[in-house]
């Protein structure tokens, strides 16, 4: 089929807020592990997509979802045992009291329900979130994922408050009380809401700052944070959409990391390796108050064959040890950077951990001008070297670097070669 005429379908059929990668679209038919095919036959290293966590197709995932939707698809009024197990096994990777499992099928169903959770319990209406940050696409879902600069009004019910960003932020690493500074804008966010009439309900956070280009917060930053909003009578949302599931390299989670235990967890798709499933996991106590405003159902969350994806996922994590090779592949390509800059003065700043990494490109290292042009030009180098990546923070400068969680550290080589002959073409 030919690709422009595609493109032109698309546009007609689609409209125009849908948007793609690369000044020539790329036609995937096919991926298998972290390898991606196009139309063509070209192959690809994919070291951009999160949600096949397990690898595009894996043959467990794909088996045993097979399997289930040709036995019994329907929903969770009815008894299944799959839903129940794999619910388990969700919560045995959780600290503390986090066990009772709320599916859905999307991020963006798991944060508006956790925001109906906390507003339920609390009886407070405020929520405050982060600039930068996203966290899905609904109507409410997305004010609580402002970009840089809001188009519409913000609510009233909802603050925003700067991320801790050590490299660009308004208080930088050598400033000793940086991470007091960033956390007491949460101080700031509470009295604001209380100015306008509201009580925090909850705080929605990252684990790791991805849209503001890949900042991951200092533990005291998180535990300061985690106290503030609750001794105003809020709780804590951690969106684990994209640091969970070993995605950071130490732990399970990401907000383990710090050693934290939210009240409310919100995982997306990578759970399921690309299959609709999303969950909110809360405590017993947390679960039984949002009860007593409500029943909670969802006609597809938590089906039989997603549950079963799920299952999958969580037994190739543990059967593969993937834990332990995305910390070394992570700590490998972090290295490789590290090499790198020390070639290209274009590289301003390496940042990240595990699998979830970013290297920010600047004009300048001292004036740190964004090089958005270059990155953008490094982009397409790395697509013609069959390595497929995109772009983040708020210049459009910063190489976003979320690869499948089986990538492995011959992979990286691939990768490190492959920007090395791109940054030598662009500097």
């Amino acid at each position: 089929m030919n690709t422009e005429n595609l493109v032109a379908r698309r546009r007609k059929s689609l409209g125009p807020t849908y948007s793609h990668f690369y000044e020539n679209p790329l036609y995937l038919v096919r991926g298998e592990g972290v390898w991606l095919y196009d139309n063509d036959g070209t192959k690809y290293l994919d070291c951009y997509n999160n949600v096949p966590s397990v690898g595009h197709c894996h043959p467990h995932v794909v088996e045993q979802i097979s399997k289930q939707i040709a036995t019994l698809n329907t929903h969770t009024r009815y008894l299944h045992h799959t839903v129940v197990e794999y619910a388990e096994m969700l919560a045995d990777t959780l600290p503390g009291d986090l066990s009772v499992c709320m599916f859905v099928c999307t991020g963006t169903e798991a944060n508006d329900l956790a925001y109906r959770i906390a507003r339920a319990v609390t009886g407070n209406e405020g929520a405050i979130c982060t600039m930068g940050a996203y966290h899905g696409n609904s109507t409410l879902v997305s004010e609580l994922s402002p970009e840089f600069e809001r188009i519409r009004p913000r609510p009233d019910f909802i603050v925003d408050v700067d991320p801790p960003d050590m490299y660009r932020g308004q208080f930088g690493a050598d400033d000793p009380d940086y991470v007091q500074k960033y956390a007491d804008l949460v101080d700031d966010a509470i009295d604001e809401l209380s100015e306008q009439g509201h009580k925090p309900a909850m705080m929605i956070i990252d684990s790791i700052y991805d849209a503001a280009g890949i900042h991951t917060p200092p533990p005291e930053y998180q535990q300061k944070v985690h106290e503030k909003v609750r001794a105003a009578g809020g709780l804590i949302l951690c969106d684990e959409v994209q640091s969970g599931l070993t995605r950071m390299g130490d732990n399970f989670w990401g907000f383990m990391d710090s050693g934290v235990v939210p009240d409310i967890v919100t995982m997306g798709k990578p759970i399921g390796d690309g299959h609709p499933l999303a969950v909110a996991v809360t405590t017993p106590a947390i679960a039984e108050a949002f009860a007593k405003e409500t029943d909670y159902f969802n006609t597809f969350g938590g089906n039989p064959v997603s549950a079963t994806a799920g299952k999958a996922v969580l037994e190739i994590v543990t059967r593969e040890n993937l834990l332990a090779n995305v910390k070394a592949s992570g700590d490998h390509m972090l290295a490789g950077f590290g090499k790198l800059a020390e070639k290209y003065p274009l590289i301003g700043d390496i940042r990240g951990k595990g699998l979830f990494l970013t290297v920010e490109l600047v004009r300048d290292r001292s004036s740190r001008e964004p090089a958005r042009t270059e990155a953008a030009q490094v982009q397409e180098a790395m697509r013609e070297n069959g390595v497929l990546l995109s772009l983040n923070g708020q210049g459009r400068n910063c190489l976003k670097i979320r690869p499948p969680l089986v990538f492995d550290t011959s992979h990286a080589d691939i990768a490190l070669a492959a920007l090395d002959d791109a940054l030598g073409r662009v500097s």
